[in-house]
């Protein structure tokens, strides 16, 4: 019988907050090449008055045409849900916000570029010009950043959202010992956090493309890390599986609150 811990006063835990639902269309104002593996799209446009992303791990929806040539007409959001208009519904994949400046009306992404995906494909050809429609994010949580003891796993689709973190304690001047754990299949990636220098990163490079190599190793280690009793957080992304198993291993096996441990899957291996 696994043995849970003390759950943690209300006043410590992260709060959810929602936003009114709003589709903008925008613009490409650059694109450059950061660490090999990424590629950072900065947009603009007079839309993106009144935007708000107040979580690390927020998402936004991307939209992107299904056939070539195709005009995309973003849904409109009523009382009732989400309205498609007539015409081929367009892809679309989430991702998380960067930055966002208020006063430049400018919105950075970093894309993790990577064969056969449609948004990574798209990031690797954007020019200066080139327009995006996205929605959200429908709501953010936000997490303190006073918790004593944090720890931070992921891939490389959730390095931006560890690297807007990483910015977060920085600003708010936090004591926290941080533990970050990254697993990445090439050796570039590693300068993605370069920046984050001060922070206790471990970096797990496997050039195996299904991924089991790196996501035991990536076990091993977070099982042999000696758990606090309380004041702490744990959020962790990555492939479906891998993810779920981060899970019950600290929420099942080791009695950790589920309130401070967020594992959420941001792709699945099929």
């Amino acid at each position: 019988m696994t043995q849970h811990r003390n759950e943690t006063p209300a006043v410590n835990l992260p709060v959810r907050v929602k936003n009114d639902l709003v589709f903008r269309h925008i613009t490409v104002k650059s694109s450059e090449n950061v660490a090999g593996c990424f590629q950072r799209i900065v947009l603009n446009g007079d839309d993106l008055k009144g935007f708000t992303s107040r979580g690390f791990d927020d998402h936004i929806k991307l939209f992107f045409p299904a056939n070539p040539g195709d005009v995309i007409t973003p849904p409109t959001a009523t009382d009732e849900g989400i309205v498609w208009g007539e015409g081929p519904r367009p892809l679309n994949r989430e991702y998380t916000p960067l930055h966002f400046d208020a006063q430049a009306n400018e919105l950075t992404l970093d894309f993790y570029l990577h064969d056969g995906g449609v948004a990574s494909e798209w990031a690797a050809g954007a020019k200066p010009g080139d327009k995006l429609i996205i929605g959200g994010p429908r709501g953010s949580l936000i997490i303190p950043t006073t918790y004593a003891w944090q720890l931070y796993v992921c891939d490389e689709t959730g390095l931006p959202a560890v690297k807007r973190r990483l910015r977060e304690l920085k600003q708010a001047a936090s004591a926290a010992k941080v533990t970050v754990l990254v697993k990445v299949k090439h050796v570039s990636c590693v300068s993605y956090l370069n920046d984050e220098k001060e922070f206790d990163i471990e970096w797990i490079v496997s050039e195996e493309q299904n991924g089991y190599q790196e996501d035991d190793a990536a076990v091993k280690k977070l099982k042999s890390i000696s758990l606090p009793e309380s004041d702490y957080y744990i959020w962790a992304t990555g492939e479906g599986k891998f993810v779920k198993g981060l899970n019950d291993y600290f929420v099942e096996n080791r009695g950790l609150d589920a309130n401070l441990v967020r594992c959420v899957a941001y792709w699945h291996n099929k």
